[in-house]
């Protein structure tokens, strides 16, 4: 099992840091996320700058509980934009059987946030 954490804690770390980056230097691939009613820039922004420092506090031992338990409420926090995504005519990124994936995987995202937690 403590290779599978190993693992996970790469897989994650790198995934949400890259995540954060990509928020920050291309905003406009995640601005249809993003429901007209809030200020698109500071969200994108905001949830991207969450990202890379949830991503960076998974490669450090001290940090790597308490940035998987933020994983875990980031996750949980942007369910619903995942379930409006799918909502609409034409999702945000790819298509509706994508978004509709996209659902599922969330889930299978905050198990495995949970088994870094739980194993540190």
């Amino acid at each position: 099992m403590d290779i599978v954490i190993i693992v996970l804690k790469i897989i994650f770390g790198g995934f949400f840091s890259y995540a954060g980056i990509m928020h920050i230097i291309k905003p406009n691939i995640f601005k249809h996320f993003i429901p007209d009613i809030f200020p698109k820039k500071m969200v994108n922004y905001s949830i991207g700058l969450i990202e890379l420092v949830l991503g960076l506090g998974v490669f450090f031992p001290q940090t790597q509980k308490i940035a998987a338990l933020g994983i875990i409420f980031l996750l949980i926090f942007l369910l619903p934009i995942h379930i409006w995504d799918v909502t609409k005519k034409r999702p945000a990124i790819g298509s509706k059987i994508i978004a509709i994936v996209r659902i599922p995987f969330q889930f299978v995202l905050i198990y495995g946030a949970y088994l870094i937690y739980i194993n540190t």
